[in-house]
């Protein structure tokens, strides 16, 4: 009896040992089976991100030191993969930044293709609608209908349908333009052509345009006031020869205050006017040894161009337009009142 129970308790350890050793192995198979199953389920922008965020760099640090622009690199791993660029450039840098984040770029590419390379759909086959929701890929299928023998598939779209010939030789049409580019035939998008209007510059030369207009102003306006001023020099020491023609007297009145001048020596211009106000007493030539008296109301400003040959007698005064303090000889002077 004893050999007995021995021997079933040995079936009984046998059969628990063999189940055990069934789970370990399962066990073993699964975890070895799901990384791989993880990675077929990754996506390759989610590969890049995670490859970059191990490596503890930006976007912007990546696209400094690979060369290629951040909006591409940030596309990439937003699995976006419509540069406008020809195919052969996107695969070149998606190569590249897989290289650069020490990703197996044979692999990306590879998926990359196999991303691209989805089968178009065939004429009278099931239509497959495909959407996107975050990063699964959910496929819907719709049934064909068919009525009364037209070969049509219908999509439930407000399209109206085509013959079969049309439909042919638009699904050829289709798989024609979504063939990649070759960068030999590469064609500029219309909207690039010309080159842009840059508005600071346009700014920048209108206001140095403006400044020009400015200076050229001042300019013009200084040279005017340059020729007047010298225009009214030039009449105030006008020589005999210019200003014989131009006298101008006004007599005393009987019982004013009067006074002379006189040219002695030469000829002499003068000019005598009150001080305030712009009453002109006399101007223009005097000959030598000629003379004329006039009136006295108030202060008179005399102006002469030869002081060596102009005289003047003020009452019991005769003398010429000096310099009190040096005795200097002088162009102009003034009478004071009575």
């Amino acid at each position: 009896m004893m050999i007995g129970t021995g021997r079933s308790i040995c079936a009984t350890l046998q059969l628990f040992l063999a189940k055990t050793s069934n789970i370990l192995h399962f066990s073993l198979h699964i975890g070895t089976a799901f990384p791989k199953l993880f990675n077929i389920m990754q996506s390759i922008g989610e590969r890049l991100e995670e490859a970059r965020k191990r490596k503890g760099i930006s976007i912007r640090e990546a696209a400094e030191s690979t060369k290629i622009r951040s909006d591409y690199l940030h596309k990439f791993e937003s699995n976006q993969y419509d540069l406008r660029l020809p195919e052969i450039y996107v695969c070149g840098f998606l190569r590249s930044y897989a290289a650069f984040l020490k990703l197996p770029a044979d692999k990306i590419i590879a998926d990359y293709n196999a991303l691209n390379s989805s089968p178009e759909p065939k004429l009278g086959a099931r239509t497959v609608n495909r959407e996107v929701y975050g990063r699964m890929d959910i496929s819907t299928t719709k049934e064909p209908k068919a009525h009364d023998g037209d070969p049509i598939v219908r999509t439930g779209s407000s399209t109206p349908p085509m013959p079969a010939a049309a439909a042919t030789e638009s699904a050829t049409t289709t798989t024609a333009a979504a063939a990649p580019r070759s960068p030999v035939a590469f064609i500029p998008p219309a909207h690039s052509t010309g080159s842009p209007i840059d508005r600071k510059l346009l700014i920048k030369i209108g206001v140095l345009i403006v400044v020009v207009v400015i200076i050229l102003i001042l300019i013009i306006s200084l040279v005017f006031t340059h020729n007047s001023s010298s225009g009214l020099s030039n009449t105030a020491t006008a020589p005999y020869a210019a200003r014989a023609n131009q006298e101008i007297l006004i007599s005393p009145q009987p019982g004013e205050n009067t006074f002379d001048i006189a040219a002695k020596n030469g000829s002499v211009w003068a000019r005598a006017s009150a001080t305030i106000g712009s009453t002109i007493y006399f101007q223009g030539t005097l000959q030598p040894g000629e003379k004329r008296t006039l009136p006295r109301r108030g202060e008179v400003h005399i102006e002469c161009d030869r002081p060596e040959n102009l005289w003047l007698t003020v009452g019991q005064w005769t003398g010429q337009l000096a310099d009190p303090k040096t005795g200097a000889l002088m162009t102009s002077g003034t009478i004071l009142k009575p």
